[in-house]
């Protein structure tokens, strides 16, 4: 069975209060208070659970070590941290991950169902990957990229798995290849503004979805500086 929620959280009140709040609104949730619970339970069920919330400050260890495990078993898993500092390096960490949002304890509950909302309702209806899913693709030069299964077969037939935000940026610039696609345009449609934060969250998808095109001699993406990005395909 999966979950709409998976929340991994120590502090007893505040999960207590988070899970019981959550399934008033209408959530199924899960909640663990050790990270090992939680990586346990995940190895076992990796699949149908729509968001995992992290708190960075775990027993045994952290936040950013359980978003990695949880990241090697399902590399498409949305997640987001709750954390108790402010931190900028905290927060760019957690982006490279790939976390999709990050809230600041304390907060109001309604602004953490909101966000949790905003990022089920994005997310929850891309469809599991399956060897017998009919299958279309995007030709980008020699390489083809499954928007429904959220992968690419690279120049010498490998399949790689893109998350869900590489693949989102992924298509923004694959609908407008050799044509120049605005930082700004990309923020405000993936992320719904281009504070700092996620402007660098959006540099660290744009740096993988690079190294992967390294295997390619067709396709690259180029930067315009103070402008946004090109993919071009020769």
């Amino acid at each position: 069975m999966g979950y709409d929620i998976v929340i991994i959280e120590d502090e007893a009140d505040l999960g207590n209060v988070i899970t019981e709040y959550l399934k008033l609104r209408g959530f199924s949730v899960l909640w663990f208070d050790t990270p090992a619970a939680a990586i346990e339970y995940y190895k076992a069920s990796p699949a149908n659970n729509k968001l995992f919330i992290v708190d960075v400050q775990l027993p045994g260890m952290n936040g950013f070590e359980l978003a990695a495990e949880i990241i090697k078993i399902n590399a498409n898993q949305p997640f987001f941290f709750l954390t108790a500092h402010n931190e900028k390096q905290d927060r760019i960490r957690g982006l490279k991950l790939g976390a999709i949002d990050y809230i600041s304890k304390p907060f109001e509950i309604e602004e953490l169902v909101l966000r949790i909302g905003n990022v089920i309702s994005k997310f929850s209806e891309l469809p599991a990957k399956t060897a017998h899913t009919q299958r279309s693709f995007i030709e980008i030069a020699d390489m083809r990229y499954h928007p429904d299964q959220l992968y690419l077969i690279m120049p010498d037939n490998r399949e790689v798995s893109l998350t869900v935000r590489e693949a989102e940026v992924l298509e923004h610039l694959a609908r407008n290849i050799n044509s120049l696609v605005k930082k700004k345009d990309i923020l405000f449609a993936l992320w719904g503004n281009d504070d700092y934060f996620n402007g660098k969250s959006l540099e660290v998808f744009i740096s993988r979805l690079r190294r992967l095109f390294k295997s390619s001699n067709e396709v690259s993406i180029e930067n315009v500086y103070g402008m946004g990005y090109i993919l071009r395909v020769r």
